[in-house]
């Protein structure tokens, strides 16, 4: 991520924060779940987050075990797309690809929504030995709570 990309503190996304967010990549197995279970991770107060795909695709066990290192549960994540999102009135969209952001970019033409566009890379696409494609897989989770927390201006709280 370039530091042109984080947002700065004058940033106007910074003086109102959503109260809903709607991740959306491709297939809803990989970087959208990602990005919804760290940002209710972070934020589990004041932020209803949500996640959803273009289109449906597979539970990604390589997913489930990077999350897990977080502390993060995410075998039961079942992959849904848009459309079977009961509700679609979120403040602010975050497209993962090229894809998701296309089609969030179509829903502003019926709702009043803000998309913001993250490119992030697709891990599946990375082959080679199990730890070169956890590492990818890590890369991502790691990139997205990056932004998560830089985007949404979370603090850590003191240890007591």
């Amino acid at each position: 991520m370039a530091a042109s990309d984080a947002p700065g503190p004058a940033d106007p996304a910074r003086q109102r924060q959503p109260g809903s967010v709607l991740f959306v990549c491709g297939m809803n197995t990989v970087r959208s779940p990602m990005g919804a279970a760290m940002a209710r991770q972070l934020f589990p107060r004041g932020l209803y987050v949500e996640s959803a795909g273009v289109r449906k695709g597979e539970t990604d066990p390589f997913v489930t075990a990077v999350m897990e290192e977080r502390g993060i549960d995410l075998s039961r994540h079942r992959p849904h797309t848009i459309e079977d999102l009961e509700d679609t009135n979120f403040d602010v969209v975050i497209t993962l690809s090229p894809e998701a952001h296309h089609r969030a970019l179509e829903l502003t033409r019926t709702m009043a929504l803000s998309v913001e566009y993250w490119p992030t890379a697709d891990p599946t696409l990375v082959s080679g030995s199990r730890d070169q494609i956890l590492d990818a897989y890590r890369d991502v989770r790691d990139q997205l709570s990056q932004r998560i927390k830089a985007r949404f201006g979370w603090m850590p709280t003191p240890s007591g």
